[in-house]
């Protein structure tokens, strides 16, 4: 769990000591004057935006200064924006937020999704269509793989790993590997006979990438029949820069952990009322997921 820095309870003994001025606590706005909050792109670009911008203004809202949401066209493109510095505030998956850290990006994880039920937890599923001849994973040999994106935990890495435990090589075992880009495009490939087989995030029979597009009317659950699940995978962080300023810090968690209350329509919006508010995280959480991008990387080299 994060916890707070001396430096915080130091300042404001400080303060009450009349040995610094109040609004030097605010300090921060005069070199940040905008803030940009940035997510890796599982759904398509109206999808993240409708989801986000309710949370985007009442991030404005709770921190005073203009909140920009940065909508990429990849995971690369959030790692590399919070290795620059142009992205104040990153949600990741496990794995993306293990190749930022891995790569150089000087970020902190502070908050960690919290599914409905309470756990902390998910799933990279193999989902096929329900009136496929595939039953198990052995059927899909010289069939057509969709993976997500490279630095996708369940539409990739985690994938790789138990394929790896299978003695599978995906690149020989399938006529083709192919990435979509998104957890959305995924469904979408395998929806439009494009694959025959995808790889997906699945928290249980009430939330996955699969129940959201079906809310949206873009697919059907019962259409589609999962023949893999991998074993749990720690859910996914929101990370900042580790160079703000620990008021900014402050004031950012305590927007995010304090949402439900003083938002709940927006936090509604954001998770599709699935999901509880986020928990306090550290990066001690994700060593796992380090380790885990280290061996796909390994297996690449091979």
């Amino acid at each position: 769990m994060i916890t707070r820095r001396g430096i915080l309870h130091a300042a404001a003994g400080i303060a009450a000591l009349g040995l610094v001025s109040t609004p030097a606590l605010a300090d921060w706005k005069e070199t940040y004057k905008e803030l940009v909050i940035a997510a890796v792109p599982d759904e398509n670009a109206t999808g993240i935006e409708r989801r986000y911008e309710p949370f985007r203004q009442y991030l404005e809202k709770q921190l005073g200064v203009p909140v920009k949401l940065r909508i990429a066209n990849d995971y690369a493109a959030v790692i590399e924006g919070q290795i620059a510095g142009n992205i104040q505030i990153a949600t990741y998956g496990p794995s993306s937020y293990a190749r930022a850290w891995m790569n150089g990006a000087k970020i902190e994880p502070f908050a960690m999704q919290v599914n409905k039920d309470g756990t902390k937890g998910y799933y990279s599923v193999l989902w096929v269509k329900a009136d496929s001849p595939y039953q198990k994973f052995e059927d899909l040999k010289g069939k057509n793989l969709g993976l997500v994106d490279p630095n996708s935990t369940s539409g990739n890495n985690v994938p790789r790993f138990a394929m790896n435990k299978m003695g599978v090589k995906p690149e020989e075992f399938f006529a083709n590997v192919v990435y979509t880009g998104s957890h959305e495009n995924a469904i979408i490939a395998l929806q439009q006979g494009q694959i025959d087989a995808a790889f997906n995030w699945w928290n249980d029979e009430n939330e996955s990438m699969l129940k959201r597009m079906e809310r949206k009317n873009m697919a059907k659950y019962d259409d589609f029949r999962m023949i893999f699940k991998s074993d749990q995978i720690v859910n996914s962080p929101v990370a900042y820069l580790s160079d703000l300023p620990e008021e900014l810090k402050a004031a950012i968690r305590d927007a995010f952990f304090n949402v439900e209350k003083n938002d709940p329509e927006a936090f509604k919006v954001l998770t599709d009322g699935e999901a509880q508010v986020w928990a306090p995280t550290s990066h001690k959480d994700y060593e796992v997921i380090v380790e885990l991008n280290t061996f796909v990387d390994s297996l690449r080299k091979q």
